[in-house]
């Protein structure tokens, strides 16, 4: 089956009001004209043609990367449009009113065995139950409406980026902060109230842009089995970006 386009109405959640980037008054302070939408919840709207397509199969093996190179504001209409690559992945765009390209999404059907854990900096281990906000009804809460999830009692696959959100958000960032980058693989596919370890570790710093950077090395078990590894991007130190004066 063929991923098919799908649009939605972008809408943050209430729990990424945490994060200053994604209220009115903290995305104006950072310069932006209003509230930011989680990148992990346009990562949702992205991964709705591929998982409708590619269903459980894509949630136990797949993945892909998702890159985030303009932001979507709130209330947005978001176009996610797929399209087959030659190498057998599908590139899914995330499009506002026919402008330039929000973030892409290239999944693939097999993001082969996990990679090993890089030399960096080691940060606590998180132990949490995949429920609430890391449920299957994670989707279905930020305007994501696939019954797949709901219907076998399955984690929503935003959930492991959100997770390795929150460990940047706990231990990594310093005010307000975005994330850019995320290339997520599906190990196994993870039951909804299961209690998920994830270990992360800074494995790069650096800065570009809008600000310091930082890369992490991420995995995710449930009931001792790996479910998720990703490696994650974030700026994590916003320069902001200077208001024009007003000529007098």
């Amino acid at each position: 089956m063929h991923p098919e386009p799908w649009t939605t109405s972008a809408q943050n959640l209430p729990e990424h009001a945490r994060n200053p980037i994604h209220t009115d008054a903290g995305a104006t302070a950072a310069g932006f004209p209003r509230a930011l939408v989680a990148g992990v919840t346009t990562y949702a709207y992205l991964t709705r043609p591929i998982a409708s397509a590619w269903g459980l199969d894509w949630l136990r093996r797949g993945g892909g990367e998702v890159r985030f190179q303009r932001p979507v504001f709130e209330h947005d209409i978001v176009h996610c449009i797929p399209a087959p690559m030659n190498d057998g992945a599908v590139a899914v765009s995330a499009v506002v009113d026919d402008g330039p390209t929000r973030a892409m999404f290239r999944a693939v059907t097999d993001s082969g065995s996990p990679p090993p854990m890089r030399v960096g900096e080691p940060l606590l281990t998180y132990t949490t139950e995949l429920s609430g906000e890391w449920g299957s009804d994670y989707g279905l809460r930020a305007g994501e409406d696939l019954a797949l999830y709901a219907d076998h009692g399955v984690v929503h696959p935003a959930v492991w980026p959100a997770l390795a959100n929150h460990i940047v958000h706990v231990h990594v960032a310093q005010g307000p902060w975005v994330h850019t980058r995320s290339i997520i693989r599906h190990h196994a596919a993870a039951a909804a109230g299961a209690t998920a370890i994830v270990t992360a570790s800074v494995v790069d710093r650096f800065t570009k842009d809008t600000g310091d950077r930082a890369v992490l090395d991420v995995r995710i078990e449930v009931d001792g089995q790996l479910v998720a590894t990703l490696e994650h991007e974030a700026v994590v130190h916003l320069t902001p970006t200077p208001v024009p004066r007003r000529a007098t």
